[in-house]
């Protein structure tokens, strides 16, 4: 198994791809999809287009679905919800489709969406997305972190390093694809005894903060809290392992 590490999904190669793709966009959207199936969503659709979103979705009856839009942070107007994790409650998710759309993590699905295998994964559900690799072995893993509009950010790159350093742990035969698996572990070692802090420190938690989702950095920072595995179905459609 060769593993990579790509910041952002502007930074994956351009005409290929790899085996199995792990998304990671920790605050919020692949901690929302995992939140979300646990609870009982039937599944969650994610789309880089708000109009897209509102076409498809309305070919659904209202009572078995919910549109989550967020952009910049927050909610967008006409959704049900926006890219809160707390908001997925089994009252609300059981049974229903959730269609997402997000400022980050949306578009990274799309990047690589043609992948034979694509997973999401985040800080809760880090050991899930561990097992499934360590189980299933693919050739090349991509982890692909969100960013924040193309730059980099802090916590989806020490969330690769969290599923890196447990990979390097479990199997020897790991092979290192490039530098920036190093750099991610390093990362998160320095930060695994206080990911709240780091969330509190980096600039998308920051943002948060101001929007007053001080619970969402909480939930978000609560490494392997959930044992469940977001896997694509189809392009853009995420069901429960």
């Amino acid at each position: 198994m060769q593993v990579f590490v790509y910041h952002t999904p502007e930074l994956t190669p351009v005409h290929t791809l790899p085996d199995c793709a792990v998304v990671i966009d920790v605050l919020r959207a692949t901690t929302t999809i995992a939140t979300a199936l646990s609870a009982g969503a039937e599944a969650v659709q994610a789309f880089s287009d708000l109009k897209t979103l509102m076409q498809v979705s309305d070919t659904w009856l209202p009572e078995k679905r919910l549109r989550a839009g967020e952009r910049g942070g927050a909610k967008v107007e006409g959704c049900d919800l926006g890219n809160s994790p707390l908001d997925c409650t089994p009252e609300l998710m059981s049974g229903r489709r959730l269609f997402l759309s997000t400022t980050n993590g949306t578009r990274t699905i799309q990047r690589v969406e043609e992948s034979p295998t694509v997973i999401a994964a985040a800080m809760i559900n880090r050991q899930s997305a561990v097992k499934f690799l360590l189980d299933k072995q693919p050739d090349t893993v991509w982890i692909v972190g969100s960013g924040w509009e193309g730059g980099y950010s802090l916590e989806d790159t020490a969330c690769a390093g969290a599923i890196a350093h447990a990979l390097r742990e479990a199997d020897r035969d790991m092979e290192v694809g490039n530098d920036e698996v190093i750099a991610s572990i390093a990362l998160y070692s320095q930060w695994k005894d206080n990911l709240l802090g780091m969330f509190h420190s980096c600039s998308h938690g920051q943002r948060l903060l101001r929007l007053h989702c001080d619970e969402d950095l909480k939930y978000c920072a609560d490494i392997d809290s959930l044992d469940v595995l977001p896997i694509q179905k189809e392009p853009g459609l995420f069901v429960k392992l």
